[in-house]
C-alpha cells in the first residue's frame, strides 16, 4: 500500500490537519461520518466546521477526537457567506480542505462553497452539496488561484448529470469516457461513484475499482469516502493516489461489514468499524 509505516518520531502534524466544512440541521450527521472517514484512515488532525447554533449537537454526536470550528450561519442555520474570513483565516494552519457533506443548497451557503474553492489555496476534496454550489460554474475549477493544489471531486451519477447537464443515463452509458474528459477539462481528480467506481486525473492517470458491493448503496457511505479522501491527502499522496487508495480500502472495509452484517443490513458506520481492518489487509 502507498501508505509508509511510521516513524517513532512522528507526532500528529505530520499526518495531516483536515479541515472538514460539512453539516447542517437535516444533516449533521454527514459531518460526523465524513470526519470519521477521516480518523479511521490516519488522519492526524480533524476539525468539523460548523454553523454555530449546531455547536452543541455536534459536541454530543461527533467523534471525541474530533475538534469542531462553529461559523456564522443563514436564518436556516447553515454555513454563511459572511463566514468566509474567518474560514481563510483558519485554512492557513490546516493541510487538506474537505467541503459538502450535508451543507444544503442555502443561496448563501453555495456562494460560500464557490467563494472557498476559488481563493483558498489548499488541496480540496469536494462532495455533495460542495458539487451542486458548482452547477453552472464550472469554470471556477479551471481558474483556482493556485493550480498545483489538488482539487479532487466525488460525484455519483445524478451529481455528475447535473454537473454536466447531461442525464444520468447518458452517464452511465459514458462513464469511461466522461470521468477522462472532465477531469482533463477542469484540471481535477474525478471519482466517478458508483459500480465499478472510476479514478481519473488531467494527467491521463485512470483507475476501475473493483471492490465493493451493493449493500453499501446507503444514506453516508460517499461521506466517509470523502473522509478517507481527505485523510489520505493529508497523509502526502498525490490526489490520484489518494483517491485511489481511498475507493479501494472504502470498499474492501464495506465487503469485509457486509460478510458480517449482510448487505441488506449494512450502514455507513459499519463501514467505518472495518476501515482498520482493510488497511490492515493490504499493509
Amino acid at each position: 500500500m502507498l501508505l509508509s509505516r511510521r516513524n517513532r518520531n512522528a507526532h500528529k502534524g505530520d499526518f495531516g490537519h483536515v479541515f472538514v466544512l460539512a453539516g447542517s440541521p437535516r444533516f449533521s450527521g454527514a459531518a460526523v461520518l465524513c470526519g470519521l472517514g477521516a480518523l479511521r484512515s490516519g488522519a492526524g488532525l480533524v476539525t468539523l466546521g460548523i454553523p454555530e447554533s449546531l455547536n452543541t449537537v455536534f459536541i454530543k454526536i461527533k467523534p471525541r477526537e474530533a475538534m469542531t470550528f462553529p461559523l456564522p450561519e443563514t436564518k436556516e442555520r447553515t454555513l454563511s457567506l459572511s463566514g468566509y474570513k474567518k474560514i481563510k483565516v483558519f485554512a492557513k494552519t490546516i493541510d487538506v480542505l474537505v467541503l459538502g457533506p450535508g451543507l444544503s443548497r442555502n443561496k448563501s451557503t453555495q456562494s460560500l462553497v464557490r467563494q472557498v474553492i476559488s481563493e483558498i489555496n489548499r488541496p480540496m476534496v469536494i462532495d455533495a452539496d460542495g458539487l451542486n454550489a458548482l452547477v453552472g460554474h464550472l469554470r471556477i475549477l479551471r481558474t483556482r488561484r493556485d493550480a498545483q493544489h489538488s482539487t479532487i471531486l466525488t460525484p455519483h451519477p445524478g451529481e455528475m448529470s447535473r454537473l454536466l447537464g447531461i442525464s444520468i443515463k447518458k452517464v452511465q452509458s459514458g462513464r469511461r469516457e466522461i470521468a477522462r474528459k472532465f477531469a482533463r477539462d477542469h484540471k481535477v481528480t474525478l471519482v466517478l461513484k458508483g459500480h465499478d467506481s472510476l479514478v481519473a486525473d488531467d494527467q491521463g492517470n485512470f483507475y476501475t475499482n473493483k471492490t465493493g458491493n451493493p449493500g453499501m448503496a446507503t444514506a453516508g457511505s460517499g461521506d466517509v469516502l470523502t473522509g478517507m479522501i481527505g485523510a489520505f491527502l493529508g497523509q502526502g499522496l498525490r490526489s490520484f493516489d489518494a483517491a485511489k487508495t481511498a475507493v479501494y480500502l472504502h470498499g474492501l472495509a464495506g465487503d469485509l461489514a457486509a460478510k458480517e452484517k449482510t448487505q441488506i443490513s449494512l450502514i455507513a458506520s459499519d463501514i467505518i468499524d472495518k476501515i482498520p481492518e482493510a488497511i490492515k489487509k493490504c499493509s
